[in-house]
């Protein structure tokens, strides 16, 4: 069994407190079923279903933790593996950061299930490969791609009486569509909420046009330039900027929000104006769990208002130095933005570049969140409102802090999801001026 009801999750939990006989105990179980197909060369190469559940405890003698896993839930395995964590915690060395297990919480659900991703079968799954095949083998193209969807469940417990259980449901989808001769290429993804927002037909449509159009790139020099930033372009982004959003680098000296003299710069004006994002688990185009990793509830927060600094995440242990609340960490961003599409900021450029998305983003300076990484699947010379010609790929050195300094123009936001993020996004295209590129790249 890999899904467990809440009384059934809330029957083993109890039990792995029940053994132990450590000054505390919290004890985590999840598992899930997910579905995948993958296919590349325009054939399947792989599908397949995964089931599995693990249990996680983890044990304090004082300041001293020991956590152990297992995938076994008889009576003779759970009181092996809080032995475990037991035997593992006397052997560690005293946390002097140690927290001790929160106490009992109230969460409010947020709507993280979706029936219809539940009953995905392997039928649906091979459907949708087909639906992206198809079209590409007709067009003289090759796609790429990889459809996952899951359901699974959350459950946690602790010694001091506290418990929380939810399920969710998940829907991914990525295809990169290349020409035979290897010199166009065009990436879609979409993450979706539900069945119904998704539809292979229409997505592999947008990979098939980009892949057409961006065959025969021109090479363009690099500078610094306006740019249309697609959603999946800017995402990543701005994930490595949040990592800069904690209380404790800031006031240590190490974030781009620290402030001179000392201190950090909540409250002031650190971007442009029309740069909002807040977060709130129970939005119902973004949802997620209405709890963080350590079990604090989420709010609905603003992060930066209207260009200001509104949130610093502060850890349990930093909050007690500091004489501050502890909240839960946020899951979810979600900027604002207009109502424009990106060809409608398009429309609106007399000279810039399209940037479908960014790749191989890597920190270069957290002080200033300098990030450096490629573009790739799609980059078009801009002029007077219609896309020319495609060019060639670049590497960028880039801050999103400056990035959102220079802001033209913001479009509709979109739903965005990225395993290399730990959120879940609604990000707008944005139109931004002087971004700086760096060099040249062979690559498609």
């Amino acid at each position: 069994m890999s899904i467990y009801t809440e009384q059934e999750a809330k029957a083993i939990l109890d039990k792995v407190i029940a053994l132990s006989k450590a000054d505390e105990c919290t004890a985590t179980l999840g598992g899930g079923i997910n579905g995948n197909i993958r296919f590349a060369l325009n054939n399947v190469s792989t599908s397949g279903i995964v089931s599995d559940c693990e249990l996680g405890v983890q044990v304090a003698f004082g300041k001293r933790v020991g956590i152990a896993t297992i995938n076994e839930f008889d009576d003779e395995s759970l009181e092996r593996v809080v032995r475990r964590a037991e035997e593992l915690a006397r052997l560690a060395p005293e946390n002097d950061e140690f927290m001790p297990a929160i106490g009992k919480q109230t969460y409010k659900a947020t709507p993280t299930f979706d029936q219809s991703i539940a009953d995905i079968t392997p039928e649906y799954r091979a459907k949708v490969a087909a639906d992206s095949i198809t079209p590409c083998k007709n067009d003289k193209l090759i796609a790429a791609g990889f459809l996952s969807n899951g359901t699974g469940f959350f459950a946690s417990a602790n010694s001091n009486g506290n418990f929380a259980y939810q399920q969710s449901t998940s829907l991914d989808y990525t295809c990169t569509v290349r020409t035979e001769d290897g010199t166009g290429s065009g990436w879609v993804a979409r993450n979706a909420g539900s069945v119904k927002d998704f539809d292979a037909n229409v997505e592999i449509r947008t990979a098939i046009s980009k892949a057409k159009g961006s065959a025969g790139a021109k090479a363009l020099e690099p500078g610094k330039y306006t740019v249309i930033l697609e959603p999946a372009a800017s995402a990543g982004l701005i994930s490595f900027m949040m990592f800069g959003f904690d209380a404790r680098q800031a006031d240590e000296g190490r974030s781009f929000l620290t402030k001179k003299g000392g201190g950090n710069k909540i409250g002031e004006q650190v971007f442009d104006p029309r740069v909002s994002i807040h977060s709130d688990p129970w939005d119902v185009d973004v949802p997620v769990m209405p709890w963080d990793g350590e079990g604090l509830p989420r709010e609905k927060m603003p992060i930066i208002d209207k260009g200001k600094v509104s949130y610093l995440e502060y850890s349990r242990y930093w909050a007690k130095q500091k004489g501050k609340e502890a909240k839960g960490s946020p899951g979810n961003l979600i900027m604002s933005g207009g109502t424009k599409s990106t060809m409608d900021l398009v429309k609106g450029t007399a000279k810039g570049i399209l940037v479908t998305r960014t790749w191989y983003i890597r920190m270069v300076d957290p002080q200033t969140v300098l990030l450096t990484g490629l573009t790739r699947d799609g980059t078009f010379y801009i002029e007077n409102g219609e896309i020319k010609y495609p060019i060639k790929n670049f590497r960028f050195n880039e801050s999103p802090v400056i990035m959102l300094n220079n802001v033209e123009e913001l479009g509709k936001p979109v739903r965005v999801g990225d395993d290399e993020s730990p959120f879940l996004m609604m990000i707008p295209p944005m139109k931004l001026r002087d971004f700086t590129f760096t060099s040249l790249s062979d690559a498609v």
